[in-house]
């Protein structure tokens, strides 16, 4: 077996050394299903930019997309197809003007929409996008009103307690949703015999999921609003105006609102709200960083969402050294000079919560360059770990980057993604489907223990350290009844064990302790026939482990990593799945393309393109050192 682990080894190495861009990184694609690609025909056609080669290399992977039934699916094993991709999917074909309504793919797709449920029970984000193209009614009222973002931070709630990427799509939001915004062209297609009430004056009876807390805590806004004695009369206008601030403020090199599709996407209808012209040059240089964001997958052009470059890139030189390739190495001093470029050196919206800290943090995409996040920050950390000693510009970034990882430390203990203690859970009230994921940014097992591990494993941090031991007394406390812990960025249960259980075990926890063997009892008794492991996007929606009835190859690398962390000797469990991650390599079928990541519940899925080799090597050299 250790011939075939380091065979394999070999492989994957030559492979990645293969893929390396010219200035160190690497550039897999970040795949996030069609919602962007949609939406990419349904702008250019808004602001009547005919990109015809564009448009149709678009058309046809979201056509490539369908399934027999005629709906458009998040993840492979998602039953019967999702309502939200399918009319994505359905009104981009038909706006795109290479479609028609009579055409047998679509009238398949509109027969599902209508069994589905219909247009009107589309996510929120889908039903802004309708609305902002003339699609739906905007409600008669916005819920939230944009003086939140006036509320100075000595409030019980304001405009800074809501994430940074949950304030990045509601700025513009609480921009063209109050001024109630529509833009429609003369290619604009119908899409009202998508309704299956055929109600449309009560469209907004149903566009906003309004609750009895939410209408107290938006009584109480408006009372704190009214009571503003020192603004001036025309409040409205003037938190309209920082709001188109706060989004030109945050624009990256590229042009792009936080280097995101979607906030990019909405900010261009916000500024067309507020008398931008379509040909302006801040629309137009976001326009081309969207259009920059695209990659080719399998010889299809998709829209990526963002770019995942610094995160393919830390995390692939790190697995890469693991694997005994020297830093010395070309392909690894070129990454690392890659990453100590994307440093961050700016202040961002981090630093509201954490002011007493330099900046040092690394971001996920190429461009990123004010919202950085724990997880880019240990990854980097760990790629330059061994230029450390030998350079004073790695030394200094080293310093840099400990220190802000240090001080973003949640009160609770845990780590957060990206700001310090953005958690109040009177945000969940707000009435925008998915606002846990969306507005909050609270400790999670996946950060708290990747962080963890990265101390524990880096660092001179002993277990006594009062940062170590409030993440693991975190851990303890948010460990899941049967063993396991919920990954928030990753599927999910296995993703969050590895997590937790690497991270304990490397800052001293023992592998008899209690909550470990819990956990490494739960992973050993969903292992599949075949020595993998495999577990289905529903996890996400309905937060409870559900079996993916397949293994993955990352999924299986998780697993069987978590498993190496915590025993001295290989069992049988941990040989049957590296024999899976070995075999598994050579075949090729829908599991390789299954989702590993997540961003929102039943809506966003993410593909890295880049997770097989990364997680797959690390067991791999991990079960090589430790017991060859």
């Amino acid at each position: 077996m250790i011939l075939d682990v380091e065979n394999e080894m070999k492989r994957i190495i030559n492979i990645v050394k293969n893929d390396q861009s010219a200035n160190g990184s690497w550039v897999y694609p970040f795949e996030t299903g069609i919602k962007t690609d949609a939406w990419m025909i349904i702008l250019l056609r808004s602001l009547e930019i005919n990109d015809e080669a564009l448009i149709q290399s678009l058309v046809r992977r979201i056509v490539s997309k369908q399934e027999e039934n005629g709906a458009w699916k998040l993840f492979d094993d998602e039953k019967n197809g999702n309502l939200t991709a399918t009319v994505d999917a359905y009104y981009a074909l038909l706006y795109s003007g290479y479609h028609q309504k009579n055409d047998k793919e679509m009238l398949a797709a509109k027969r599902q929409i209508l069994a589905l449920g219909g247009i009107e029970n589309v996510h929120l984000f889908t039903k802004i996008m309708l609305a902002l193209t003339g699609q739906y009614k905007w409600p008669r009222y916005f819920p939230l009103p944009p003086e939140i973002i006036l509320f100075p931070l000595s409030f019980p709630i304001n405009y800074f307690d809501i994430s940074v990427f949950g304030r990045a799509n509601l700025t513009p939001i609480l921009i063209v949703g109050n001024k109630r915004f529509s833009l429609k062209t003369t290619r604009s297609p119908n899409l009202q015999d998508l309704f299956q009430s055929r109600e449309n004056e009560h469209q907004d009876d149903n566009f906003w999921n309004e609750s009895a807390e939410w209408r107290s805590l938006s009584t109480y806004m408006q009372q704190a609003i009214k009571s503003m004695l020192n603004f001036p009369a025309n409040i409205r206008a003037t938190a309209i105006k920082q709001a188109e601030k706060y989004m030109i403020d945050r624009l990256e090199p590229d042009g792009t609102f936080s280097n995101y599709f979607s906030s990019t996407f909405l900010m261009i209808f916000a500024l067309l709200s507020l008398d931008y012209s379509k040909s302006h040059p801040v629309i137009q240089k976001a326009l081309t960083g969207l259009k920059s964001m695209t990659t080719l997958i399998n010889g299809q052009v998709h829209m990526q969402y963002t770019t995942a470059t610094v995160w393919n890139t830390n995390l692939l030189s790190y697995a890469l050294q693991e694997a005994g390739v020297s830093f010395e190495d070309t392909t690894i001093q070129k990454a690392n000079h890659y990453l100590l470029s994307r440093q961050h050196y700016r202040y961002g919206d981090w630093a509201i919560h954490n002011p007493n800290s330099l900046p040092g943090g690394w971001g996920f995409s190429d461009l990123n360059t004010m919202h950085p996040d724990i997880d880019d920050t240990t990854a980097s950390l760990r790629a330059i770990h061994r230029a450390v000693k030998h350079n004073t510009s790695y030394r200094h970034a080293w310093d840099r980057g400990i220190n802000w990882l240090l001080t973003m430390q949640n009160n609770d203990g845990g780590w957060p993604a990206f700001e310090k203690n953005v958690n109040k859970k009177l945000l969940t009230y707000l009435p925008i489907e998915g606002g846990e994921y969306i507005f909050l940014d609270p400790s999670t097992a996946d950060l708290t223990g990747r962080t963890l591990e990265f101390f524990g494993n880096f660092t001179n941090l002993t277990s006594n350290h009062s940062s170590i031991k409030n993440g693991v007394k975190w851990l303890k406390q948010n460990q899941e009844k049967d063993g396991s812990w919920y990954g928030r960025w990753g599927i999910c249960y296995i993703y969050g064990t590895w997590a937790a259980v690497t991270g304990m075990i490397s800052v001293g926890v023992s592998p008899n302790d209690p909550s470990i063997i819990q956990a490494l009892n739960w992973l050993k008794s969903i292992q599949n026939s075949d020595g993998g492991w495999g577990e289905s996007c529903n996890s996400d929606i309905y937060r409870t482990y559900i079996p993916l009835n397949a293994s993955t190859i990352t999924q299986t690398a998780w697993a069987v990593d978590t498993l190496i962390s915590a025993s001295e000797k290989t069992t049988s469990e941990i040989d049957a799945g590296i024999q899976f991650l070995l075999t598994a390599s050579k075949k090729e079928d829908w599991t390789k393309h299954y989702p590993k990541g997540q961003g929102l519940a039943g809506e966003f899925y993410m593909h890295y393109h880049s997770y097989d080799y990364i997680f797959s090597l690390l067991a791999l050299s991990h079960y090589h050192k430790k017991y060859k």
